[in-house]
């Protein structure tokens, strides 16, 4: 960097402070938005490093999905998983009298135990922490040209920093500041990608058999959608579908009853009701819980439940708004995909007309009484898979998890399959119901470059973007796993530190430097260096 550029970013630095009251200077050197994983280890990498770091949460807890109920750690090739992100992992294994990762199970933890673990972290670092901080809605973000000087959250506190992270899973910070942003999918053509767009074709988290969207008076079932399907490969503005994370156990003494919730109305399962008692005709078998749920067990007899087969605890195509949605219409996603969630469960296990086998099986579980304390059990984390994606100084696409898949700059690694979950069910032209969205192919590892999480240099030179990254739908569909949120919040926060050292834009950096540093932190940055607790890498 020139020192004419040099001397003028500094001065922007020093500028801030004028602008914003006389005497007053920043109050911290890193403002971090959003404690999910990516953002505690963001905060904390930063504050290791002697930065005084403010952590700003607009929720009640720390931790987003790991905390949330996702306790079945996505971790793919686990090798490739380092620094601050395997020393978490480690630290709960050993909760559990575990002392290595060499095995998939050893990563699943309870979610109380990730919450106490990111606690002390942050106390041990000396973050400051603050809960119930959310961005202001609108003017949330003061900035002067490309430089962001203060963000103001709803309690009318004004947070000065010298860089910003946006950590969050919505990427308000981001939006607010002017970054370019996409939501939804990209077409075949956008990025050469023939997993991208509407996916005709998908075996996987689909009916099993030729059903009916149709109802006996010829009428659409709920949940299918009433528009068509378009084209194969053509990009739209839906994203993957969400859902809740259940954490529930079969131990007598620890697990709660279902109950009918409130707004409660069976009548909106009357597909899945169709399919279950066709089952035997089709199976040959009675069906079971876990023909239409996924558990996998964690610690102490409890299993986090994920989505699984055609009609699941994934709302199909009731994300869509969430992204770019404001406060009150999030609100009501959420508290739709809550009540969707409590319903599809008590459905299951308390209709008449559903099979006996599927009633029983499903009444053996129930919410574990020690987690989720204040919510009555039930998680407190949405899982948002995806909502805006940065457009920044790289994107990531479909060739650099299967072609091109070293980076020189690379900043983490990746391995999880490419996995988008169904976006949306519709109804074909012959009137049976499809699901359509999922994503399921495998990759190998790869390297994640830095300009992932940089935005362009013309919109702002002082902010990170660890969670929101630059990716195609399809790239982020394998990169949105919690352990490489992680391992990338590192990389954030190592560079925030980097940045404020040498008085350059957060694009400036030593790019060298700060692999060093993070190799010196335990990352593994490329497939030679993977940890040897675990197999060799796949072929």
């Amino acid at each position: 960097m020139t020192r004419k550029l040099r001397s003028l970013f500094l001065l922007v630095f020093l500028g801030s402070s004028v602008l914003l009251a006389q005497g007053r200077s920043a109050d911290a050197d890193l403002i971090v938005y959003g404690a999910t994983p990516s953002g505690i280890v963001t905060a904390y990498t930063a504050a290791k490093q002697g930065m005084k770091v403010i952590l700003l949460e607009p929720g009640e807890h720390i931790g987003g999905m790991v905390t949330g109920g996702l306790s079945a750690t996505d971790v793919a090739y686990f090798p490739i998983i380092g620094g601050y992100a395997r020393k978490f992992f480690q630290e709960a294994a050993e909760r559990y009298g575990i002392h290595g990762l060499n095995r998939l199970e050893y990563w699943n933890i309870e979610p109380h135990v990730g919450e106490e673990i990111f606690n002390r972290w942050l106390k041990e670092s000396s973050v400051e922490v603050h809960l119930h901080a959310r961005l202001k809605e609108r003017g949330g973000v003061l900035r002067k040209g490309t430089h962001v000087l203060s963000i103001a959250t709803e309690d009318g506190k004004i947070w000065r920093g010298k860089i910003f992270a946006d950590c969050s899973y919505e990427g308000d910070l981001m939006a607010q500041a002017g970054v370019k942003y996409v939501v939804g999918r990209e077409g075949m053509d956008t990025y050469n990608e023939n997993l991208a767009g509407v996916r005709e074709e998908t075996p996987m988290h689909q009916f099993r058999w030729k059903i009916s969207a149709y109802n006996d008076k010829g009428k659409l079932m709920p949940e299918v959608e009433s528009a068509p399907m378009e084209p194969n490969g053509t990009g739209d503005k839906k994203v993957q579908s969400y859902n809740f994370r259940l954490i529930l156990t079969e131990d007598p003494a620890l697990k709660l009853p279902w109950t009918k919730p409130a707004g409660y109305d069976g009548s909106r399962f009357e597909l899945l009701l169709k399919y279950a008692q066709q089952w035997r005709e089709h199976i040959g078998k009675d069906p079971t819980f876990r023909d239409f749920v996924n558990p996998v067990s964690i610690p102490n007899h409890k299993a986090d439940f994920n989505n699984q087969g055609a009609f699941s605890t994934d709302y199909l195509g009731k994300s869509w708004a969430y992204p770019d949605a404001s406060y009150a219409e999030r609100k009501k996603i959420w508290d739709d995909h809550m009540l969707y969630t409590q319903s599809f469960f008590y459905f299951l296990s308390s209709d008449p007309r559903v099979p006996k086998s599927l009633r029983d099986d499903a009444n053996r579980w129930g919410r574990a009484k020690d987690e989720f304390t204040d919510n009555d059990n039930w998680p407190n984390q949405l899982y948002i898979r995806e909502g805006r994606r940065m457009v920044g100084q790289y994107v990531m696409h479909q060739a650099d998890l299967q072609t091109e898949r070293t980076k020189p700059d690379s900043i983490a690694m990746g391995s999880y399959n490419s996995d988008s979950h169904n976006i949306q069910r519709v109804a074909l032209k012959d009137g049976s119901a499809r699901n359509e969205g999922d994503v399921q192919v495998h990759v190998k590892p790869y390297e994640i470059a830095f300009g992932t999480i940089l935005p362009k240099a013309d919109q702002t030179d002082n902010l990170l973007v660890p969670v929101c990254f630059s990716a195609s739908h399809v790239a982020y569909s394998s990169v949105r796993m919690e352990p490489q949120y992680m391992m990338i919040g590192q990389a954030a926060g190592d560079t925030a530190w980097l940045s404020l050292k040498a008085g350059v834009p957060v694009d400036k950096i030593n790019v060298a430097e700060l692999q060093k540093v993070l190799h010196e932190q335990g990352a593994i940055l490329h497939l030679s260096e993977r940890s040897k607790e675990g197999p060799e890498p796949p072929k």
